[in-house]
This record gives structure tokens, C-alpha cells and sequence, in this order.
């Protein structure tokens, strides 16, 4: 007994209409109504009498993740995950501006007299310091938005 016939009559118990018959593609799960059915906080248009729907939806699209195949949920998971990978630039230019600005009230104790030549170094550092971490931002959010 395959998982199909399963379904099929978990459906006819519960009284629904069957769904479509199965295709290579998943059904949508871009909805129009604002309704939250269930545990898996989907949107449903159909109300309470949407189960059917619901059973015939992998377990991605009931995390959120939007997409028609296989293909293109594994393409967007990936481009989180790269996102997310990206953004770990930022931690870097956070490290590197706390630097120069230690090295900053470091060189000025010791030498106050020099303070204002250190300053001018201590924000051209803070510049590429910065430069950097908007750099992996930009490539965080190119990830997201432009592939």
C-alpha cells in the first residue's frame, strides 16, 4: 500500500473532496487568506476544511520556506545559509574598529602630544574597518535578493 492510497483515504474518512491528483510539481503554498491553520502556522484560504491540503504539503513549505520544487526550496536554502554565512563579516569589522580605537587611546597615553596625527589614523582605520564589514553586508544581501 503505497503512501498515496494512504492519503486518499485519511481524506475520504474525514469527508474532504480528494486533492489533485500528485505531479511532479508541489502545490503552491502562496495563499490569499490571513486564517492560521493549525500548529505549522500556514495561511490557508480554505478555513477549517482545508486538511487536505495541508497533508499533501512537504515539510519545508510548513516551515515557511516558499518554493514549487525540490530544486528551488534546496536553491533557497542554500541562499540563507549563504546569507547567513556572509553576514559573519560584520563580526570582523567589529573586532577590527574596537582595534584601532584601543590602539587609538593607547598611542594617545602614550604620547599625548601626538593625539590629534593619531586621531586622523584612527578614523582613516575606522574607514576601512567599516569599509569591510558593508562589504559583507552587501554580499549578504546580493545572496538574498539578486541570485
Amino acid at each position: 500500500m503505497n503512501a498515496s492510497s494512504k492519503l486518499a483515504g485519511a481524506v475520504a474518512r474525514m469527508g474532504a473532496k480528494p486533492a489533485m491528483a500528485q505531479t511532479s510539481r508541489l502545490p503552491s503554498s502562496i495563499l490569499r487568506s490571513t486564517s492560521i491553520a493549525g500548529r505549522h502556522g500556514l495561511l490557508l484560504s480554505q478555513g477549517r476544511n482545508a486538511f487536505a491540503p495541508i497533508m499533501m504539503r512537504s515539510a519545508t513549505q510548513s516551515r515557511g520556506v516558499v518554493a514549487e520544487t525540490a530544486t528551488a526550496a534546496i536553491l533557497a536554502a542554500g541562499k540563507m545559509q549563504g546569507a547567513g554565512l556572509a553576514t559573519i563579516g560584520l563580526s570582523g569589522a567589529g573586532v577590527g574598529i574596537g582595534t584601532v580605537f584601543a590602539a587609538l587611546i593607547n598611542g594617545t597615553a602614550r604620547n599625548p602630544a601626538l593625539r590629534s596625527q593619531l586621531f586622523s589614523y584612527a578614523i582613516l582605520g575606522f574607514a576601512f574597518a567599516e569599509a569591510t564589514g558593508l562589504f559583507a553586508l552587501m554580499v549578504a544581501f546580493l545572496l538574498l535578493f539578486a541570485y
